[in-house]
């Protein structure tokens, strides 16, 4: 018999001095890992929502050592995965060959780092599972592993950096405008790791160890998966985090938006010129201060004073609309008063209670509540479902203090030190589980933020206010193809960026042209940005309160009728490719296949193919490449082994497995099918 191991219910269960760990099968090929120096485990499941089997082979055996000495380890097996751990508490896990994927990092006085058990004697200068206690049941915790200097490593969601490749790379766990912490990745050794735990904290892929570290948590929590190749690990993933909805057709097409419609007539007129012109637009977006005060969630009717007209009106078109909702809710607000007197908002622990600054002083509503979800989407139900209002862009999402200290908030399910980076996915869930309950299957929210699971309630993340400029839109292509690789296949940027681009600068022409280009298969086709020059008065209301104002017009027209003719190409060949598109969003809620994708994916024995970081893969069967320099009309592009490749600029028919160079004039972005498939004649219309 172990004095530490122990089998309950078909999981290991390890207790040693203060730890208790628990090992046991979480879906297909994949093992869940708890451990706690509390007396018991939460309750909390985070991002590992879905119904999978629990099944696990689980014993304990006793094997000679490389030193002719003898250790006990416990084993759990689950399909193609298998963890070891030594009495001592080492973990390593193994796929079906016996390679090892990933091993916890101790540094012991004289032991190195090899898998056998330590001796309690032993001066254990690093061990992999650390607890500093912070009070009460919380504690700083630091996991670690070792690390393997060949490995590549992709997900962990957005950031705004030029690796896609993460190895090397030290990432803030925070959820801030632009980055969107989603602790999920894919390693090219096979496996994949997602980190179920959405406290503050930091994640280094470095060359020595992998390191973990949460400022405040109760416990450690992560699963692992094994897979032969990067859409099985996906597959798996999303099957135990869930999965996208079946996107609805509309969405798939062309989104018109800017800084701000600033009323109802301007809105309508936009949409009736593209009407007017044969140019297809699916969506046209009300974005911010639509509304009377932050936290009424309604319309101003002085400047939108028919909503069920104006939707009316824009079906007519075949034209759907989208508002922003932010969760702030305004001091002065209509419902702060019983929103507070309900604890419906986040707390502020000590200091004054001014979470956001935005025009007024205004709190968030605390939507890891489930009574705030519900009471909030009542009134969205009520002022805009109702009024014929399609789907909702959910702003704001991390949400976005003033203060960033989380030691100050506390929200429904604990400090905010502890779960805040999952405040996005329960924003999503708002409106999701309302949409549902009203009979609708065809949810999609836009939202400036996300976190692991994310997905399975229509989250359509987009990159936040990211600048205009070529590095800004090459970091924008990185972002979204780790956000794909960290199971959020519904991914959009602002085309063009959102600060600084001027309308009537040729060279910004050129940014939004190249932009356009990439955004035709991108998951989503959005046009917006606050574009200058910003020189239109703001609306004065009846009561005499100056309104936000707007910034330039931002519709394809605004650009000149050179840069109109190529923004026009892009969106008939979104249109065209639409039924590959389909298919692609169809693989997404089946699963969990990334729209975008790295070229690596399709192509996991190429080895070259996992080093292709300027290029990417729409689907299985077109390899697109962005021209991400200004004044560049020609770039070499990498073509992957294993399938003849088409250039649907010259037509041309290239063998896989080299590199060859690309025209790229103003108006063609290098896009290459693979041999045979239909999408082919969708491009060449």
């Amino acid at each position: 018999m172990s004095r530490v191991f122990t089998i309950q219910n078909g999981s290991l269960i390890y207790k040693r001095k203060y730890e208790t760990l628990k090992i046991e099968g979480w879906g297909e090929n994949a093992l869940r890992v708890r451990a706690t120096e509390n007396r018991a485990f939460t309750k909390e499941d985070w991002a590992l929502t879905e119904s999978v089997p629990h099944e696990a082979d689980v014993h304990i055996e006793t094997r000679e050592t490389a030193n002719g000495g003898r250790e006990t380890v416990a084993i759990v097996e689950n399909g193609k995965i298998r963890a070891e751990m030594t009495e001592s508490g080492r973990i390593r896990f193994l796929n079906d060959k016996g390679e090892v994927l990933l091993k916890e990092h101790y540094l012991a006085m004289g032991f190195g780092n090899d898998f056998g058990d330590i001796p309690d004697w032993i001066n254990l200068h690093k061990i992999a599972r650390n607890y500093r206690s912070v009070g009460g049941d919380n504690y700083k915790i630091t996991v670690s592993f070792n690390a393997d200097e060949n490995e590549k490593i992709f997900g962990m969601g957005q950031y705004q950096q030029s690796n896609l490749n993460l190895k090397g790379c030290i990432l803030e766990l925070r959820q801030i405008n632009t980055q969107a912490s989603v602790p999920f990745y894919v390693s090219n050794k096979g496996y994949g790791f997602l980190m179920n735990n959405p406290a503050i904290g930091k994640a280094a892929f470095g060359n020595n160890h992998t390191e973990w570290q949460f400022e405040s948590t109760k416990q450690i929590d992560y699963w692992i998966t094994a897979g032969d190749t990067p859409a099985d690990i996906e597959r798996q993933y999303s099957a135990c985090t869930g999965r996208a909805p079946m996107m609805p057709d509309y969405a798939m097409g062309f989104w018109q938006c800017k800084l701000r419609y600033q009323t109802q007539e301007e809105l309508l007129e936009v949409a009736r010129k593209y009407h007017a012109l044969g140019i297809p637009v699916d969506i046209i977006v009300a974005d911010f201060f639509h509304w009377t005060k932050m936290g009424e969630w309604k319309f101003d009717p002085q400047f939108w004073p028919d909503p069920e007209g104006m939707c009316k009106e824009l079906s007519e078109m075949g034209i759907k609309l989208v508002v922003s909702v932010w969760p702030t809710v305004d001091m002065q607000s209509e419902n702060m008063g019983e929103m507070t007197e309900r604890d419906m908002l986040i707390r502020v622990n000590r200091g004054m209670n001014r979470q956001m600054e935005c025009v007024n002083i205004s709190q968030f509503a605390d939507m890891t509540n489930p009574e705030t979800r519900e009471f909030v989407f009542g009134i969205l139900k009520k002022n805009y479902l109702d009024k014929g209002v399609s789907q909702f862009w959910l702003d704001v999402a991390e949400p976005e203090f003033d203060t960033p200290d989380h030691d100050i908030y506390r929200y429904y399910k604990g400090q905010a030190l502890e779960v805040a980076n999952a405040y996005p996915a329960d924003y999503a869930k708002m409106i999701y589980d309302g949409m549902r309950a009203l009979g609708r299957d065809d949810v999609v929210s836009l939202i400036r933020c996300a976190w692991a699971g994310s997905q399975k309630y229509g989250a359509l993340a987009w990159s936040g206010d990211v600048q205009s400029n070529f590095e800004t839109f090459k970091r924008q292509v990185v972002a979204g193809l780790n956000m794909g690789m960290a199971g959020i296949p519904w991914w959009n940027a602002d085309i063009g960026g959102f600060f600084m681009g001027d309308i009537r600068d040729e060279k910004f022409h050129e940014l939004l042209m190249r932009w356009f280009a990439f955004a035709a298969f991108s998951p989503v086709m959005r046009l917006h940005g606050d574009r200058n020059p910003h020189d239109k008065p703001a609306l004065v209301s009846s009561s005499g309160k100056e309104c936000c104002a707007s910034g330039a017009d931002n519709e394809v027209w605004s650009y000149g009728e050179k840069v109109e003719k190529v923004l026009r190409k892009y969106i008939d060949l979104r249109y065209r490719i639409k039924p590959y598109t389909k298919r692609l969003m169809q693989e997404a809620h089946d699963n969990g296949a990334p729209v975008m994708r790295p070229v690596f994916y399709n192509f996991p024995a190429d080895k070259k193919a996992w080093d292709v970081n300027d290029a990417y893969m729409y689907g299985p069967d077109v390899l697109v490449a962005p021209i991400f320099e200004a004044g560049v009309t020609k770039r070499n592009v990498y073509l992957p082994e294993g399938a003849n490749w088409i250039d649907m600029q010259s037509q041309k028919t290239c063998a896989g497995g080299q590199t060859v160079c690309a025209d790229a004039p103003m108006d063609v972005i290098p896009v290459f099918v693979r041999e045979g498939a239909d999408v082919e004649m969708m491009i060449r219309g």
